[in-house]
C-alpha cells in the first residue's frame, strides 16, 4: 500500500477545497499511486484514469460537488474520481461481484450524477442538467469531461450545436486531449494565453467591446467578431468550436496544476456562453510501464506494480476475437474485395490482425457506429465485401442505420458482433444481451451464433456466400472450447442446425456458446435415466423449422437455451411452433434466456448461475417440464 498522508485526510471533495497548489500537487501524486495500487489488485481501465488525475483533483477542488454537476464521458477514467468521493475504502472492489462499478453509476454515489459506459454522451447529458438548472432558477455549475476519441461521435457535435439554444447560463465542456503532446515552450505559451483569455480583465474588455460593436452596422459587427476569433484562433486554436457557439480556452497542459487550476477557475466564471476548455493530457501518465506500452494500459488484468507485468491467464484455445481476425485474413488472401470496418475497437474486435496483414483494406472510423454501418453499406452497394466488426452492445447505437441503410436495401454487409452475451467485470453496459432480438426482427437478415471456434470460422465463410442480403454472426468474449479449426472452414447450409446428441424424452435446443452447458445438462439427465437430445441451432434466422418441429414432435419437453434477452431466439421458436400448430399437442416447452434485469458485474460463473443458464438450471427446467420438480427439491 502506498503512503498517502494527504489523501488520508480527504474523505469527500469538500475536504480539499482549501488546499493550495503545492498541496494539490502532492494530493494528485498520492491519488495516482492509490489508483495504480488498486487496479493492480482488481484489473480494469488504468491508462485513462492516470491521465486525468490532476484534472480530477483540480475539478473537485474548484467545484462544489455534488451540488455542482461533474460528468465523465464513458466513465472508464473515473477511478481517481471515485477515490476522492467517499469510495476509497471500496476501491479494491472495482469490477468485482457486489463491488464498485468500473464506470460512473447513479445508484452508487451522489457524486455520479449521470451513469456512463458508452462514449460521447457527456455533453448531451450535461446540457440536460444545465437546462434543468435554468428551468428551476438555480445557480449550480455543470461540467462535462469528454475525450478526444469520444469527440469523433456525431452525438457530441449534435449536443454542441444545441448548447447555445438550450442554456443561457454556465456550462463547461472539457476536451481531454490525450492524443497530442505539447512541447514545453508551446505548452508554457498556450498556458499563459489560456489564462489571459479566460481571465476577468479580458472578459471585461471583450464584453465592453461586444456592447460597443453591437451598435455598429451589421457588416462591421461581423468583421469585428471574425477578427477577434481569428486572432485568438491563430494563437490558441478553437475557431471551429467558436463557430459552434462555444467560447474556446486552451490548449492547456492537463498535468501542470499551476496552470490548470487558475485557468479552470477563470473559465468556470464565464456564463454568457458555453465554454470549451482544451486540456492536453498523457494517457498512463506517471506510471512508466503504462507510458511505454502501446495501449497505455487502457485495460489490464491484475499486475505487479513494480514491473507492470500482467497476470495473463493461460489457455489452450484461441480467443473468439482472434479466431475472427485470423479467419478473415485467410479469406482475404484469396478475395481482394474483402474489407474490414470497425468503430474505434480494432484490437477488441480482432480487426487489428486483419489490418496488420492488409493495412489498406481496414477502416477504423472512430467512435461513430452509425457512420460505420452506413459507410459499410456504401461499400457493399459498390461491390465490396465489408465485414463490420462492432461489439454487440455498441451496434445498438447504429441500429437505425442497420435497418434503414442496410436491411431495407438488402445490402450484403456482414456484421461481426463481438462480446455477445455476458461480459463479466464490464457488467450491464457492455453485455451483448439484445442483438438476437433486434437483428432477428429484420426481414431478410441471416443471423448466426457460434457454439465454438470452428463454427465461428464456418460462419465467416457462410457470410461470404451471402451476397444478396445482410448477415450477422455473434460470438462471446473470451476463449474458445479447444476444438480444431479447419484450414479453411466450409460454409454452412443457411438455416440448418445439427443434432449433437440423440435422445428420446427431453430436447435441448441451444443457440451459441451455451452448447457445452447443454451437453453437461444432458449428462446429468442421463444419470437420472432421462434420455436427452441436444441440438445446436446455429441460426436464429432463418430458423431450421424442420429440425425444431421434429424435436417438438418426438420429445415430451423442449428447452431452448440462449445467451440473450427475452424475446430473442426462444421467442422466434415459440412463434414458429404456434404458427405451425406444434403447441396444440401438449408439448411442454421452456425458453431459457438472460433474466429481465440488467445484471451487475461478477465472475462469469456466478452471472450464469444467476441467469439460469448453467447446466444445473437446464436440468431443473427439464425436470419441472417432466413434473419431477419435487424430486429435484429433495436432492437440493
Amino acid at each position: 500500500m502506498p503512503e498517502t498522508p494527504i489523501l488520508d485526510t480527504v474523505k469527500i471533495p469538500a475536504d480539499m477545497r482549501g488546499f493550495d497548489i503545492p498541496k494539490l500537487k502532492r494530493l494528485a501524486d498520492e491519488v495516482r499511486a492509490e489508483t495504480i495500487d488498486a487496479v493492480s489488485v482488481t484489473g480494469g481501465h488504468l491508462g485513462a484514469g492516470l491521465g486525468v488525475v490532476e484534472l480530477t483533483v483540480a475539478l473537485h477542488h474548484l467545484l462544489e460537488t455534488p451540488k455542482d454537476i461533474l460528468i465523465w464521458d464513458v466513465g472508464h477514467q473515473c477511478y481517481p474520481h471515485k477515490i476522492l468521493t467517499g469510495r476509497r475504502d471500496r476501491i479494491r472492489t472495482l469490477r468485482q461481484g457486489g463491488g464498485l462499478s468500473g464506470f460512473t453509476k447513479r445508484s452508487e454515489s451522489e457524486y455520479d450524477p449521470f451513469g456512463a459506459a458508452h462514449a460521447s454522451t457527456s455533453i448531451s447529458a450535461g446540457l440536460g442538467f444545465a437546462s434543468a438548472r435554468d428551468q428551476k432558477g438555480e445557480k449550480n455549475k455543470v461540467v462535462a469531461v469528454i475525450g478526444d476519441g469520444s469527440m469523433s461521435a456525431g452525438m457530441a457535435y449534435e449536443a454542441m450545436n444545441n448548447a447555445v439554444e438550450a442554456t443561457d447560463g454556465q456550462f463547461m465542456v472539457i476536451l481531454n486531449d490525450n492524443d497530442m503532446s505539447i512541447a514545453p515552450p508551446v505548452g508554457a505559451m498556450s498556458a499563459y494565453l489560456a489564462k489571459q483569455v479566460s481571465g476577468d480583465a479580458y472578459q471585461r474588455i471583450r464584453n465592453f467591446g461586444k456592447k460597443f460593436v453591437d451598435h455598429m452596422p451589421r457588416p462591421f459587427r461581423e468583421t469585428a467578431r471574425k477578427a477577434e476569433e481569428f486572432a485568438r484562433g491563430m494563437v490558441v486554436g478553437g475557431t471551429f468550436f467558436e463557430e459552434m457557439g462555444f467560447y474556446y480556452v486552451g490548449p492547456i497542459d492537463g498535468h501542470d496544476m499551476t496552470h490548470l487550476v487558475p485557468v479552470l477557475q477563470n473559465a468556470l466564471k464565464i456564463t454568457d456562453k458555453p465554454v470549451l476548455v482544451h486540456v492536453v493530457t498523457q494517457k498512463g501518465k506517471g506510471y512508466a510501464p503504462a507510458e511505454s506500452s502501446a495501449d497505455k494500459y487502457h485495460g489490464v488484468v491484475k499486475f505487479d506494480v513494480v514491473s507492470g507485468k500482467q497476470a495473463k491467464s493461460i489457455s489452450n484455445a484461441p480467443s473468439y476475437t482472434k479466431v475472427f481476425g485470423t479467419e478473415l485474413i485467410k479469406h482475404a488472401q484469396h478475395d481482394p474485395l474483402i474489407v474490414g470496418v470497425t468503430a474505434a475497437m480494432p484490437s477488441g474486435t480482432g480487426i487489428d490482425l486483419f489490418g496488420q496483414a492488409f493495412p489498406d483494406r481496414v477502416y477504423d472510423v472512430g467512435i461513430a457506429e452509425q457512420h460505420a454501418v452506413t459507410f459499410a453499406a456504401g461499400m457493399a452497394a459498390d461491390g465490396l465485401k465489408p465485414f463490420c466488426a462492432i461489439y454487440s452492445t455498441f451496434l445498438q447505437r447504429g441500429y437505425d442505420q442497420v435497418v434503414h441503410d442496410v436491411a431495407i436495401q438488402s445490402l450484403p454487409v456482414r456484421f461481426a458482433m463481438d462480446r455477445a452475451g455476458l461480459v463479466g467485470a464490464d457488467g450491464a453496459t457492455h453485455a451483448g444481451s439484445f442483438d438476437v432480438g433486434f437483428m432477428g426482427a429484420l426481414p431478410g437478415m441471416v443471423l448466426m451464433a457460434a457454439a465454438d471456434e470452428a463454427e465461428l470460422a464456418a460462419m465467416i465463410s457462410t457470410s461470404l456466400e451471402i451476397d444478396d442480403r445482410p448477415s450477422a454472426f455473434r460470438y462471446p468474449r473470451g476463449d474458445g472450447v479447444g476444438v480444431e479449426i479447419p484450414e479453411l472452414a466450409a460454409p454452412l447450409e443457411i438455416g440448418k442446425g445439427r443434432i449433437v446428441r440423440e435422445g428420446t424424452k427431453v430436447a435441448i435446443l441451444s443457440l451459441g456458446t451455451r452448447l457445452q452447458e447443454s451437453l453437461k445438462a444432458a449428462d446429468q439427465l442421463a444419470a437420472r435415466g432421462i434420455s436427452t437430445t441436444v441440438a445446436d441451432a446455429r441460426f436464429a434466422k432463418p430458423l431450421d423449422e424442420d429440425l425444431i418441429l421434429r424435436l417438438a414432435r418426438e420429445h415430451e419437453v423442449l428447452i431452448t437455451v440462449e445467451e440473450g434477452a427475452v424475446g430473442g431466439f426462444g421467442g422466434f421458436v415459440l412463434q414458429m411452433l404456434a404458427a405451425r400448430g406444434a403447441l396444440d399437442t401438449g408439448l411442454k416447452i421452456r425458453t431459457l434466456h438472460l433474466p429481465d434485469i440488467f445484471q451487475d458485474q461478477d465472475k462469469p460463473e456466478f452471472m450464469y448461475e444467476q441467469a439460469g443458464l448453467n447446466a444445473n438450471s437446464i436440468v431443473a427446467n427439464a425436470l419441472m417440464g417432466l413434473g419431477l420438480e419435487a424430486s429435484l427439491a429433495a436432492r437440493a
